[in-house]
């Protein structure tokens, strides 16, 4: 199990012009824009979880990104609020 990064679309910002979560990720590709909803979409195959846009997200004070855990088979879990230890990704 591991986390990444959700982008809750009614709080999120971007049609506003705010792109703080795109610009600042690490990972390439890994957060673009959907233009029809006009918001910040997280791409999960190429998420790393390192929460960075969760951090500059929340800085703003918009809160509209937060860590989930994926479960080992990729898929996302239903709880909300669950998110995996710290380390448990690279558990054996």
């Amino acid at each position: 199990m591991y986390n990444i990064a959700v982008v809750i679309d009614e709080k999120c910002v971007a049609k506003k012009g705010c792109r703080l979560c795109i610009m600042y990720c690490p990972e390439a590709d890994c957060i673009l824009l959907d233009t029809t909803k006009m918001v910040a979409r997280v791409v999960m195959d190429v998420c790393k979880g390192c929460e960075l846009c969760k951090v500059v997200c929340d800085a703003a004070k918009h809160q509209a990104i937060e860590m989930l855990a994926v479960g080992a088979d990729g898929k996302l879990l239903a709880k909300q609020g669950e998110s995996a230890g710290l380390g448990q990704a690279y558990a054996g």
